[in-house]
This record gives C-alpha cells, structure tokens and sequence, in this order.
C-alpha cells in the first residue's frame, strides 16, 4: 500500500509538472528574421512587449487572442478611424484594448517616437506603407537598440501574404498556426486559379472603385495593389492598370470607354457621406443594395455591359488587405466566373474563418450583389 501512495503521488507530481509546462508561456530566444522587404532582423521570439502599427486581425488570426496580451502600443487611429464597428466590436470582447496606448498615426503626422520609447518594446511592427513613411522614425527607434519590422498584406500578393502571416508567427510564437493559415490561404489561390486556367475563358473587363465618395464623385480604384491585384488574382482584366500604378481616381471617361463587364464598389462601415457604399459589420442588406443601385444613375453608367447585365457589386473594403481577403477573391472569381464557382460559398467561407481564428463574429453585409 506504501508503495502505491508513493507510486500515486508521483503520478500527481507528474501531472502538475507537465500541466505547468503546457501553462508556461513561451521563452523568448534570439532569431534573425527576414521581413517583407528582404531586410534581416534580430528580435527576442516570441516577443514580449510589441507595439502594433497596423493589420491587427492578421496579428489575432496568427498569434490568437493570447498574442494582445503582449501588445503594449498601438497605432489606433488606423484600426478604430478606418473600421469603428470592428473596433468596437473588439473592445466590447476586449474592454482592455480602449486603454492601449496610442503611438499615433503616419498618414497625419502623428506618429510619435517619444510614446514608442515610453513603452519600452522590444520589438515594433508596421505595415510596410508605414515602414516606408517613417524612414527617420524608424532608423531612430533602431539606433536606440529597438528592432522594426515591416509586414505587407496591402499589396494583396500571395508571396507578400505568405511571408507576413510566418512572420507574424515567429513574432507570436505561433508558428504552427500561421503555417495552417499560410496553407489555407495559398489553397484557396490554387484553386482559383486552377479552375479559371482549366476553363480556357476570355478574362473580363474588371473595374472596382471605393465607394466612399457616393455616386456623384468618382475616388479611388486600384491599379497594381489591393482591389486591382484581387481582380487580377481573381482572373479578371483589371481596367484601371494601363492608367493606375498603385491608387488614384480614374477619369470617368477613360471608364466609360473601357466598357467594363463587371464593377466591384468597396465600401466601409464608416458613413461620414451619406451617399457613400455602406458595407461591413453592422449594415443591413436593404441598406448596402440601395446604396449600391444609386452608382447605377452615374453619367453614361446605363450604357456599361456592367450595369446592362446588372453586374455590379459591393464588397467591403475592411475584408481587403488581410488573411480574411480570402472570402473576397472567392467572391470577385465566383461572380466573374459563376458556372465555375458554384460549390463555393464565400460568406459561409468568412463566417467559418471568424469562427475558427478570431474572437469576436461580426454581423453585417460583406458581399452583395443587385438583387437578393
């Protein structure tokens, strides 16, 4: 009996030993990284104290809800300006990210190296767009022994997709996590394009725009980068390429001419403009289609094959520039090639994804054609 008790309390030591393991966060070892634009980095991983410029979703889906607890600073006019009802959405989950401290913005003037300093990181990590912008900022921060590295979901390459969600897991220490999603994401592109090559198909003539001027102004479309590489991911022609590098506003005679056979408008929850798109968390269908006809009334718009064949769409410019964008692709491919798409639901797609990888599950209008 003896030597059971002690062969049974062992066990119990053995248990919480191990269980204590499981518990016991990451430690933290040096590793040289390579980030998005080719430059090799020596961080502490997973890092302990991280102050986060921009795609936060992408840094939730990679590193888990977990991975906040090591964020110290964020660069919050970007996510709580730009998709207030993500946001809030997120606070309301997560009260304690309304009290982050802010390091301010790049596209004001905001940002401050004196409030990144304040907060002793060890590690900072931006957009590539603010990478490039804060390049005195940066070289500073990097001076006083503080590493920065850049991440790239806007570019809305598969290569600059993949290379951002593995280093955002080295980053988290979750790298097992970010190889699923790394995967994922590559399938879904495989498919894509696996489908649309095999059909042998004329591409279509493709113009999106974000529709956050409403239909009296022309704003925004997108040449090389986020909704004009989706269209071309997507095997659409993408209009706006021969007059577009990365974004700009189109002349509306230039679209006109170009005959598109199909138009993507991008819209947010963000409705400072009464007429402007509203899409995202929050809208109601009823609300996004009647907003999305009026861009039908535009000037010589009628005569579009586009709008003839009422094939004209709304998709929700927060879903761009991210891992989620997955949905979004599905979406673009399936309404410029519907006969080869039909197993594919992409809104149950983006629902499943909320499901799996964040913590909060958003209700609103995503995707949206003309009619129900």
């Amino acid at each position: 009996m003896k030597g059971f008790a002690r062969s049974g309390q062992w066990a119990v030591r053995l248990v919480t030993l191990i269980a204590c393991f499981l518990i016991a966060p990451a430690f933290a070892e040096t590793r040289q990284v390579t980030d998005v634009l080719g430059r090799t980095v020596t961080i502490e991983a997973p890092a302990k104290r991280v102050v986060l410029g921009f795609h936060y979703g992408d840094y939730l889906a990679v590193g888990g809800e977990q991975a906040f607890d090591a964020v110290v600073g964020v660069s919050r006019g970007a996510w709580e300006r730009k998709v207030p009802a993500n946001w809030a959405l997120n606070v309301a989950h997560r009260p304690s990210l309304a009290s982050l401290p802010d390091v301010g913005e790049t596209e004001n003037n905001s940002f401050s190296v004196e409030k990144v300093l304040a907060l002793k990181p060890d590690l900072v990590v931006l957009a590539a767009w603010q990478f490039q912008a804060l390049d005195s900022e940066v070289k500073r921060l990097e001076q006083l022994g503080i590493p920065v590295v850049a991440i790239d979901y806007n570019a809305q390459t598969l290569e600059r997709h993949l290379a951002s969600t593995r280093l955002l897991g080295v980053i988290t220490g979750q790298e097992a996590r970010a190889a699923e999603l790394a995967d994922f994401y590559a399938k879904v592109v495989e498919d894509i394009q696996t489908r649309i090559a095999a059909a042998h198909r004329p591409k279509p003539r493709v113009y999106a725009e974000f529709g956050n001027k409403g239909p009296a102004e022309y704003s925004f479309t997108y040449g090389r980068n986020m909704w004009g590489a989706m269209v071309t991911l997507a095997g659409g022609e993408n209009i706006a390429a021969p007059f577009i590098q990365w974004w700009g506003v189109m002349n509306p005679e230039q679209v006109l001419m170009a005959q598109p056979e199909v138009i993507f408008i991008s819209g947010r929850e963000d409705n400072s403009n009464p007429t402007a798109l509203p899409m995202g968390p929050g809208v109601t269908a009823d609300d996004a289609r009647n907003h999305l006809r009026a861009f039908m009334q535009r000037p010589g718009w009628a005569n579009l094959p586009a709008i003839r064949d009422g094939r004209l769409y709304g998709v929700y410019q927060g879903a761009s520039r991210s891992l989620e964008d997955f949905a979004m692709l599905q979406f673009i491919a399936k309404q410029l090639y519907s006969d080869l798409f039909q197993d594919v639901d992409p809104m149950a797609n983006y629902r499943d994804y909320y499901r799996r990888y964040m913590p909060i599950q958003p209700q609103g209008t995503f995707a949206i054609g003309l009619t129900p």
